[in-house]
């Protein structure tokens, strides 16, 4: 049996539309690798299918103070991707490698010594929300002037979009347990980025694929218990309340106490369901020279981030992601890591930071003092507590001597 002769323009059943919207999309995803991106797909622009489970994550409340997330009209958004471009039709998904390994100190990283302060890897460097929005934007001009007219907007992790599933839409692969996009060979450490677009396009088969399988590695590795698996529908499911990310950078004010000892000495961010996963064995080093650790942000020992000033914090972490949760968070989150590392030679840095002009710090400074309970720290506590004038704060030394 003969194979049947391949259409061709003029031909019978040749589709000249389909044609075009296969050249357009083998274009654009030529062009996205060309500027950097490390992967990219195109996805239908469609009613979520996940818009349920959102609504459900919502109304049990596990966003927890982000309420930008449950507004009304971002509900909305994130339910139908058309209500935030107008006439959507397509969605151009890209990913771009950020991992970088752990530097050592002394020959031990930071997330082998209770003494250093461990940030994120996503934040050690230039703020991504600036890089991938300029190349995005950059890409959506090329399309528009060299391809065809098109109306759009790009999405880098600040507008209600649901990017990981768009991006399983678009073939890049799947949610994990741990909540993060897996691609298949390559792990979890990407940043996502989206282009809704009013033109349609040729499109990615969605990868359908759960390829989790009965691995739990990142919901039995996450110390505050925040990953809570997949629910009846299959939906991977976080109690943000108790994510060490949220509490480190979403989270304005007291971190909860009885979840101030599970945190280690992760003082932006947290990466352990990621270290953990068996895909992110595959995991590159970024090449993106935004993106390799600037001094400071990789291992900083706890002692020296604590005096951070003002003026340092706001030097130190220009253009950074860390800049997000202000010194006062910052300090914040030190003080806990040091109470946890509980090492006596932070006594002199935690009785200073009593003094802080912030309730906030000096309130989490007398926790991390009481959890040392050396009689220097306690002794410090006992002086502060004749001067303080915040309720707050003197609510945490009374508790801090129940340590």
């Amino acid at each position: 049996m003969q194979d049947a002769p391949v259409s061709t323009a003029g031909s019978p059943g040749y589709d000249a539309a389909a044609s075009e919207r296969s050249m357009l999309s083998a274009r654009i995803r030529a062009r996205a690798l060309e500027v950097g991106f490390d992967a990219v797909g195109i996805a239908p622009v469609r009613p979520s299918d996940h818009a349920e489970a959102y609504a459900r994550w919502i109304a049990a409340g596990m966003y927890g103070e982000m309420a930008y997330l449950a507004r009304e009209d971002a509900v909305a958004k994130r339910a139908d991707p058309a209500l935030l471009v107008p006439g959507a039709k397509s969605a151009v998904v890209v990913a771009i490698n950020y991992h970088v390994p752990d530097a050592e100190h002394d020959g031990r990283t930071a997330v082998d010594d209770p003494s250093r302060g461990v940030v994120a890897r996503y934040a050690r460097n230039d703020d991504y929300h600036e890089v991938l929005k300029e190349r995005l934007i950059g890409l959506q001009d090329w399309i528009n002037d060299t391809l065809v007219p098109v109306g759009g907007r790009a999405y880098v992790d600040t507008g209600a979009v649901l990017e990981r599933e768009l991006a399983q839409r678009a073939g890049l692969g799947w949610a994990g347990k741990s909540t993060m996009l897996i691609q298949p060979g390559r792990g979890t450490y990407y940043f996502l980025g989206v282009v809704l677009l009013d033109v349609e396009l040729a499109y990615d088969e969605p990868f359908a694929a759960d390829r989790c399988g009965t691995c739990s590695a990142c919901v039995d590795a996450c110390p505050t218990g925040a990953l809570l698996g997949r629910d009846a529908a299959g939906a991977p499911v976080m109690d943000a309340r108790r994510c060490i990310s949220y509490l480190t950078i979403e989270l304005r004010g007291p971190i909860p106490r009885e979840l101030r000892p599970l945190m280690g000495n992760r003082v932006y961010g947290c990466d352990i369901c990621q270290e953990v996963c068996p895909w992110n064995s595959f995991a590159d080093m970024t090449s993106e020279a935004a993106f390799i650790p600037r001094a400071g942000l990789d291992g900083a020992t706890l002692i020296e981030l604590m005096a951070v000033t003002q003026e340092e914090f706001s030097r130190r972490f220009k253009n950074s992601p860390v800049k997000r949760t202000k010194r006062r968070g910052l300090l914040r989150n030190v003080a806990v890591a040091l109470g946890n590392c509980g090492a006596p030679e932070a006594v002199p840095a935690l009785a200073r930071a009593l003094h802080d002009e912030e309730p906030l710090v000096r309130g989490h400074a007398a926790w991390a003092l009481g959890r040392i309970g050396t009689e220097p720290a306690l002794e410090a506590l006992r002086a502060h507590l004749a001067v303080e004038d915040d309720a707050s704060v003197v609510s945490e030394i009374m508790a801090s001597f129940e340590n």
